[in-house]
């Protein structure tokens, strides 16, 4: 005959897919007919727009545009001109568990962009991208909290706690302002590139409803009146509202904001106003410990039992930070700089090499350099610097870990060449994994069980549960501290314990 049980539902989300593809993609452009001939190429930049992302059977399919700022020194003629690549990608990450219908989080990135000049009317524009890809797929664990009777049988309840993703949400939204240049920065006569970099400094879970606050901090770089190169820095705050659900006002909530569109133009006839349009992606990814009480071993004393067991899987949150390293170095340059005009830092993916407890994170930075030199040219450098950060990290747990840049990038011209100085935010995630076993169906044995022989007496030895010994003599707890007269169950390691039989 089967025990009636009475059962409990855990819905969540299981992380079916955490990866970073790297992918790159190239594209030829004619020279617009409006534009002069290409003398020397000095920059290009790119900037990652998302179109979409969708969970299919087995991958993950992420597309959108680089749009690349192409700068160069036009043949025959001064100044600094552009040509702006628009580069369609597409890429996709395969994981087993990814079904339609899981929430995908896609955080693409520019690790690296340059262009060649084929010849004075054509470019080769290439670019590198990291792109990171997480998937999450929804799942209801059922498990049992105890007998619909309980009268007949006793049973070992126990607390158990698991940090889970609970929520995985998103927003769209948009930001559009008429911007004016500063009365001490010069006009501008044309736009030459515009970056953003989005920082969510601020997230709060009320009711059913996340509140993020952030800034959007725009730099814009462009051809002034004066015949030079200016740039013009704004912080663009935004605050928005998103709906989740079934999560408390303490979880956890991770915050990704990336563009989907970017647009920036000069007013018509104005060299101080600039209209800028952006479209943003909130993805969001809430997690919390919840607690669960599962029923782990029941017996009889008057019947056999036949228990059929599961095995669950818990996580446990055990340290959440975020490390800012600095990272300094010297860039040689082919020719003598005098000033620096524009300089950036483009992040790769993040890898992890362990030894022992001792876990080091290493980030692959590409810093760009654009400068004036001494001989009133204007060009541009580039280095890769690998940036460490290190966290303990005990052997067996697993860890997560992002990068992001951590305000304005520096560079100073010195003997030997540039030197440049930039921080970075390291924020990981480490868990650890538990196995935990829980009853999930029992069989009674009707037919009578043997008749139980006197009481006894024995010595508690260290780490033995008083349920143990009486679950082994087919007897209670109850009836056990009763006879021993004992107020709880620590302590027992060594004791002589009466141990009664049930009549």
């Amino acid at each position: 005959m089967e025990l009636a049980l009475n059962r409990d539902h855990l819905s969540c989300y299981d992380t079916v897919l955490d990866a970073t593809v790297l992918h790159e993609e190239t594209m030829e452009m004619i020279v617009p007919d409006a534009c002069p001939d290409i003398l020397r190429i000095v920059d290009t930049a790119g900037t990652v727009c998302l179109k979409s992302k969708e969970a299919q059977e087995g991958r993950v399919e992420i597309s959108g545009t680089v749009r690349c700022a192409v700068l160069y020194l036009p043949d025959g003629e001064t100044g600094v001109r552009r040509i702006e690549v628009n580069i369609p990608f597409f890429c996709s990450a395969d994981g087993t568990g990814v079904a339609p219908g899981c929430g995908v989080v896609a955080v693409p990135s520019v690790q690296a962009a340059e262009t060649r000049s084929i010849n004075p009317r054509k470019v080769l524009v290439r670019v590198n991208l990291a792109v990171a890809v997480r998937a999450y797929r929804s799942a209801d664990t059922a498990f049992c909290t105890g007998a619909e009777d309980d009268s007949a049988v006793e049973q070992l309840r126990e607390s158990r706690s698991a940090y889970m993703v609970a929520c995985v949400q998103e927003k769209p939204f948009t930001f559009s302002d008429d911007l004016t240049i500063s009365g001490s920065r010069p006009e501008a006569e044309e736009l030459l590139k515009s970056s953003v970099e989005l920082i969510c400094n601020e997230s709060k879970i009320i009711g059913n409803k996340l509140i993020f606050k952030g800034e959007a901090a725009l730099k814009l770089l462009y051809w002034s009146s004066d015949g030079a190169i200016a740039s013009t820095d704004y912080e663009l705050p935004f605050s928005q509202i998103m709906e989740v659900s079934g999560v408390e006002e303490e979880a956890d909530c991770a915050l990704d904001v990336l563009l989907t569109d970017l647009s920036c133009s000069l007013g018509a006839g104005d060299g101080r106003t600039v209209s800028v349009s952006l479209g943003l992606l909130a993805q969001a990814v809430v997690r919390e410990e919840r607690s669960v009480e599962l029923l782990t071993d029941i017996y009889s004393v008057s019947s056999e039992l036949t228990t059929e067991l599961q095995s669950y899987t818990m996580n446990r949150l055990l340290e959440q930070n975020t490390r800012r390293q600095a990272a300094r170095e010297v860039i040689e340059t082919g020719v003598l700089a005098k000033s620096t005009l524009d300089t950036y830092v483009n992040l790769g993916a993040v890898s992890q090499i362990r030894e022992g407890e001792k876990l080091t994170f290493s980030a692959d930075a590409v810093v760009t350099v654009v400068y004036l030199a001494e001989d009133d040219e204007i060009y541009s450098v580039s280095r890769q610097i690998a940036v460490p950060c290190q966290a303990d990290v005990p052997e067996g747990c697993t860890c997560t870990c992002g990068c992001r840049n951590a305000g304005e990038a520096f560079a100073t011209p010195t003997t030997g060449g540039i030197e440049v100085r930039f921080e970075l935010d390291f924020h990981y995630m480490v868990q650890s994994t538990q196995r935990v076993t829980g009853v999930c169906g029992v069989q009674v044995n009707e037919a009578p069980v043997e008749e139980k022989g006197p009481s006894i007496v024995l010595r508690a030895v260290a780490a033995e549960r008083l349920w143990d010994i009486a679950k082994s003599y087919r007897t209670t707890t109850a009836d056990i501290m009763q006879a021993n007269e004992l107020e709880s169950e620590e302590g027992l390691s060594g004791k002589l314990l009466l141990i009664p039989r049930k009549r």
